[in-house]
């Protein structure tokens, strides 16, 4: 391999996105040059937030071989990786943790490639070129740190060689198991899980509240209004920024409209719930959810079962439904581990959190055993 010329970008707008879409090498629509570049393009990455995109390329010959999604961060909102107490560590002994550098996906605790390097051969050398390069830029710029968020799994194994101290968490993911229907899916449930769901479906059709799935390019101008309205008022409820415009949705819309899933749940002509997904060639990503009513067991309508009902009819394999949320394991949604890499570049702070997350990885580990004694599955209840 030739050298590599390291070259970090403005924004993911000034990277060809042809380009760019050949090294992510799929259809993960998170890493897609349409949703990065959309971020930047439509206010929803900003320095006032605490995000300054500055993407990485690696470059030969003048052409791009490798690339990374970063961005210089002033504080860790929106990550979905909780690294507070390292920044308090820091601010009690008078350093400054931030700014960071992040390499992810913004607002979105989705796995997926982070590395971006494309396939065949010299693959492999790319993405440890990446690793190299990460680590010549923090220590360029001095800073405290560099992350690597909701790595897959191509990416764990590389880094897992490396001096990125590791560490994970569970989400809750459903597996299609090749079922032919929602009721073939509910007879594989025991029988109280599969009763407790018939009754949360139940609920909705009884408050007379009928949902339907529409594609991006399905929806009119009301309706992508009602989307960002409820979208808003979740984030409202708790107290949180809303940081994604109404602009940032449509352009999705306009760009991937295939892969835009959203439910909207109607009473009448009115749009009073709605749930907004993305989807690649066999995973559906949840993402946001709002309502402006109270409706028992809609939540659980829009944000799961219309995703799984979907799933089913368009033989996607999987589900993930966003971070956290131990109720989706009655709702046929079990544990998955996913990983994240630090490098502190301060020695004296990289031996004290990899001995935390030592201790954090073995208290996570019974965590799982004790999740999956609720699996909804009559196998594992039959078993246990």
């Amino acid at each position: 391999m030739n050298a590599l010329e390291v070259r970090l970008h403005e924004g993911v707008a000034a990277i060809d996105d042809g380009q760019w879409d050949a090294l992510v090498g799929n259809d993960h629509p998170f890493l897609a040059h349409a949703f990065l570049a959309g971020l930047e393009q439509h206010g929803c990455i900003r320095a006032d937030y605490g995000w300054q995109s500055c993407p990485m390329g690696l470059y030969e010959a003048g052409k791009l071989v490798a690339a990374a999604p970063l961005y210089l961060k002033g504080n860790s909102h929106g990550e979905f990786v909780f690294d507070g107490a390292w920044a308090n560590a820091y601010a009690r002994h008078g350093l400054d943790y931030y700014p960071k550098l992040l390499c992810a996906v913004p607002y979105s605790p989705v796995t997926g490639p982070r590395l971006l390097v494309g396939a065949g051969p010299g693959a492999e050398s790319r993405r440890n070129a990446l690793i190299d390069a990460l680590e010549q830029q923090a220590d360029a710029f001095g800073l405290s740190s560099i992350h690597l968020n909701f790595a897959d799994r191509i990416d764990t194994e590389a880094l897992a060689a490396t001096a990125w101290l590791p560490r994970f968490d569970w989400q809750f993911h459903w597996r299609n198991r090749g079922w032919n229907d929602f009721d073939d899916f509910l007879a594989a449930l025991t029988p109280k899980k599969r009763k407790n769901i018939r009754q949360e479906r139940q609920q909705v059709a009884a408050a007379g509240i009928d949902c339907e799935i529409r594609h991006g390019d399905e929806l009119g101008n009301e309706e992508w209004h009602a989307l960002h309205r409820l979208y808003r008022s979740t984030f409202d409820a708790h107290g949180n920024h809303p940081a994604l415009t109404e602009d940032f949705f449509r352009h999705l819309g306009r760009t991937m409209p295939r892969q835009v899933v959203t439910v909207l749940c109607r009473r009448g002509a009115r749009i009073i719930a709605v749930a907004f997904c993305l989807r690649s060639a066999d995973t559906l990503y949840g993402r946001y959810w709002g309502a402006e009513e109270r409706v028992p067991g809609l939540h659980f309508e829009a944000c799961y079962y219309q995703g799984i009902d979907y799933c089913i009819r368009h033989g996607l394999r999987h589900f993930e439904p966003g971070a956290q949320g131990e109720h989706k394991i009655a709702r046929g949604f079990l544990p998955v581990r996913t990983h994240s890499f630090h490098r502190i570049r301060d020695p004296r702070f990289a031996t004290a959190i990899a001995d935390a997350l030592h201790r954090e990885a073995q208290a996570m580990a019974m965590y799982r055993d004790d999740l999956l004694a609720h699996s909804p599955y009559r196998e594992c209840a039959e078993s246990r």
